[in-house]
């Protein structure tokens, strides 16, 4: 059995490096699809989960939704916290585990997770969490990255380069009707799951790759273990996987991120 706790250790360290925060802004808009397919409503308690620097859970509260956010890196929540007192939204925001949270059962009407959950080394143990706290009658809205989309194919390009641990699936399985199925599919009465492309919109390639190697942590990470020296043909499929991806149609890049909007009630 893999060591989850070492492996997440290690999953802290390397999301702490750069800044998430400058990179997360750019899956704000498929939030703010999801909080439109839970149907939320003023007044519902509304669980973030992997939160990072608050982007959804930031959305529920100006829906006036009694929101709480919960991450494992202590500098990303500080982020929301401060984004949320600088809107004056009273948004909760906790330091913790999402294959372990601390709260009770049934705690939530809505439990969503933006490309969170599935980064989780235990997908089995992160799934079973989200139930968990969910009412019965509630809602699990999750976005997932597909495995033959831009991010499931650049994940593969970091682990080609930076191997993952032995014995952890790997996060885009959860871009996949198959393994939402496993993983949810016993303990929920309806699974609803649209497709959708998520775009990052840059100058062009060098610029996309010049933000995310200054602060998207597992980028920066294969940079670091490859070095200047070596590090040529990790940035040449990179530039190659993001000229596949383009969608601009102009001299600017549109990178089209395939993923999955998926909305569970429990």
């Amino acid at each position: 059995m893999p060591d989850f706790n070492a492996i997440k250790q290690k999953q802290k360290d390397t999301w702490a490096t750069g800044d998430f925060a400058i990179i997360g802004w750019n899956t704000a808009y498929p939030g703010e699809l999801l909080c439109e397919a839970l149907e939320l409503r003023a007044g519902q308690k509304m669980l973030d989960v992997a939160t990072g620097s608050g982007n959804v859970a930031l959305s529920a509260a100006r829906r006036n939704c009694e929101t709480v956010g919960i991450d494992y890196v202590p500098d990303l929540i500080e982020r929301a916290r401060t984004r949320a007192a600088a809107e004056g939204l009273p948004a909760q925001f906790d330091v913790g585990d999402c294959e372990q949270m601390p709260y009770p059962d049934e705690s939530f009407d809505r439990v969503v997770s933006v490309f969170g959950s599935i980064f989780a080394p235990d997908q089995e143990k992160a799934a079973q969490e989200l139930i968990r706290v969910c009412r019965t009658g509630g809602k699990i809205g999750m976005t997932n990255w597909t495995p033959d989309g831009f991010w499931g194919q650049t994940f593969g390009l970091v682990g080609k380069y930076l191997p993952p641990p032995t014995g952890v699936r790997p996060p885009p399985e959860w871009g996949t009707e198959q393994r939402l199925n496993e993983l949810f599919g016993g303990a929920t009465s309806l699974m609803k799951i649209k497709h959708r492309s998520a775009l990052f919109r840059y100058r062009d390639n060098a610029h996309w790759i010049d933000v995310f190697r200054t602060w998207f942590g597992p980028i920066m990470l294969v940079l670091e273990k490859l070095g200047e020296q070596g590090s040529g043909e990790f940035l040449r499929e990179l530039d190659d996987t993001l000229s596949r991806f383009n969608v601009s149609g102009d001299e600017t890049l549109m990178v089209g991120a395939d993923y999955l909007e998926v909305v569970i009630v429990k």
